[in-house]
């Protein structure tokens, strides 16, 4: 009997969640329009089959013409096209590094909530001392670095035909989710920690249940929350960081178009021809504005006070 209670409990918790967050607008807008993002870079270079290697210097910077319908670039390359493929590319590096960051935010911060004392205090120290690093500067120092042997281990690793793109790719997405796991460590370990003390959890250790069960099949549910919105937001974080990187010059290989690289790559035409910058730039914007109102309505959605 009190497991279908707690079950209908949860279902109504899910289903009151969502209505919250349907009533949100700007959540609903954030949604609708990731959605034609996600749609457009998946399926558009599909049905655009525009080459997006073809030079044309015949076309160089053109202005949107129904023949390429976002302009050229500084050698005539179709934009829509790049824009597409790199969309891809670039939502990949952030889901990925979201995934990383979630995993090690999510794993450090319950054993340090569960566990206490000596475990708790290192870390937590450990999660001080990533708080404390410049992140721009490291990424960037680390990238530089290790760039070249990131890419001859990828070539080493069978079926890879792109190693230099999938080692700068694995790289990015490693660095970005390694320095942004600390403030979701920060809050599953709070949640924990007012959690363990719950009768729930008493009863569970009290019919043997081990802590590593405890702390995936009894805790970890009851902080899946903090977890989805973290990870809305950690998303945006690293798509502006990897963007960051490509437009240092330090990202992916200039023949690699995202968006970043894009904006890399038209940064001395700004005056001649601005439609080079506008539009990936206003990818970038909608893809993190549209994800930061969804982690806002998530958040208010799990919000326990409503």
């Amino acid at each position: 009997m009190n497991f279908l209670i707690d079950e209908s409990s949860r279902y109504y918790f899910w289903q009151s969640a969502f209505r919250r967050f349907c009533r949100d607008r700007l959540a609903l807008f954030g949604s609708v329009v990731l959605l034609i993002i996600i749609l457009g870079v998946t399926i558009g270079p599909w049905v655009y089959q525009t080459p997006i290697d073809k030079i044309d210097f015949s076309q160089m910077a053109a202005l949107p013409s129904w023949q390429h319908p976002l302009g050229t670039n500084d050698l005539g390359q179709d934009q829509l096209a790049r824009l597409l493929v790199g969309g891809r590319i670039s939502l990949a590096v952030g889901i990925a590094a979201m995934a990383v960051a979630m995993v090690l935010g999510t794993v450090i911060g319950a054993i340090a909530g569960f566990y206490g004392g000596l475990i708790d205090t290192i870390l937590m120290r450990l999660t001080d001392l990533f708080l404390s690093l410049p992140q721009l500067p490291l990424l960037l120092l680390v990238v530089y670095l290790f760039r070249d042997s990131i890419k001859a281990i990828a070539a080493n690793i069978p079926l890879v035909t792109a190693p230099s793109e999938v080692g700068i790719f694995l790289l990015v997405v490693l660095m970005i989710g390694g320095l942004n796991w600390m403030s979701l460590a920060r809050l599953v370990r709070g949640d924990i920690l007012k959690l363990r003390e719950m009768e729930f959890v008493s009863a569970a250790t009290a019919m043997g249940a081990r802590p590593r069960r405890i702390i995936w099949t009894h805790l970890f549910p009851n902080v899946f929350n903090v977890i989805i919105v973290a990870a809305t937001l950690a998303v945006g974080n690293a798509i502006i960081t990897e963007s960051t990187l490509s437009f240092l010059g330090l990202g992916f290989p200039p023949d690699v178009p995202t968006w970043g690289q894009m904006l890399y790559s038209a940064k001395d035409y700004l005056t001649s021809a601005p439609q080079m910058v506008f539009f990936p730039g206003l990818a970038i914007f909608l893809t993190v504005l549209s994800i930061n109102y969804i982690g806002d309505g998530l958040r208010d959605a799990f919000d326990p006070k409503r």
